[in-house]
């Protein structure tokens, strides 16, 4: 039996920690965006308002009515404020967790489609800075109302006194909602029990309306997080192709090495010895 310091146990100690680091790395590039974007405010808000102007054409403008239940009924502002500025970090963490527990069939692809659509996000923030409704004339921020009664400042959802070093003005592509419809997702395929699926696509539903009504998103914003979520999985699923061939072709190669394999050794070792016509075969020669 194997002591706990036995070097047996050091490979999943390693791959966690990498994937830990990975994870960390990620969150960093996510959170410090701002150090990289434009934070020019004028063009945030007229790329907001162009938004807006789509979602009044196709019918999706409910940000004003839903902004207004927020601030008039305290309760639900307050709760979720908690939820805005908690769960999307809590609920992927261990989600992340539960699937790195089930295995690397399941952890690998679920946590490539995550970084994909990540760094989706944060080259659109990169490329189309956009203000969210909080910034615009008749919606309130919501988390502001009830910074007092949280962790969150009163100028974003991050830790009071560390607001400056959020991108605040990467509403769009909303990865609160896409990184929701990916715990989801991941829960959908890989959960046995219904009401264990349930609870994912209700994390998903909640977050989606509670980033609206709290005015820190445009509805487009969540739709093109759930989109930017849906290019994570494809990327990740060609690269997963391309990285099994690869690792096939890695596999061939050190067979053909090795001098036990069938394909190493001499043809004639592996078939029959043929006579040539005409000649009698020694008795003592085994055929085949």
């Amino acid at each position: 039996m194997s002591s706990p310091s036995s070097p047996t146990r050091y490979p999943r100690l390693r791959r966690g920690g990498a994937e830990l680091v990975l994870v960390l790395t990620l969150y960093v590039l996510y959170s410090g965006s701002r150090l990289f974007a434009d934070d020019s405010l004028a063009p945030a808000v007229l790329r907001a308002q162009e938004l807006l102007d789509v979602e009044e054409l196709v019918g999706l403008h409910w940000e004003a009515a839903l902004n207004q239940v927020f601030v008039d009924m305290k309760v639900l502002g307050l709760l979720s404020s908690y939820w805005y500025a908690t769960a999307h970090y809590v609920v992927t963490a261990v989600a992340l967790l539960w699937l790195y527990r089930l295995g690397e069939r399941q952890y690998v692809p679920a946590r490539r489609a995550l970084v994909a659509a990540t760094l989706v996000g944060l080259a659109l923030y990169l490329l189309l800075p956009t203000a969210p409704p909080r910034f615009v004339d008749g919606y309130v921020d919501v988390l502001s109302l009830h910074a007092a009664d949280g962790w969150w400042g009163s100028d974003a959802s991050a830790p009071k006194g560390l607001g400056g070093l959020t991108n605040q003005l990467a509403a769009f592509p909303s990865l609160h909602a896409g990184w929701a419809l990916w715990v989801a997702i991941v829960v959908q395929t890989n959960a046995r029990r219904p009401w264990t699926r349930a609870l994912g696509w209700g994390h998903a539903a909640v977050t989606a309306v509670v980033i609206v009504g709290t005015g820190n998103h445009w509805v487009l914003d969540a739709v093109a997080g759930w989109l930017v979520i849906g290019v994570g999985f494809l990327l990740a699923a060609r690269l997963g192709r391309r990285l099994d061939r690869r690792l096939d072709r890695r596999l061939d190669r050190r067979l053909d090495r090795r001098p036990d394999h069938p394909r190493s050794e001499p043809a004639a070792a592996n078939g029959p010895k043929m006579v040539p016509t005409g000649h009698r075969q020694d008795s003592s020669t085994t055929v085949g």
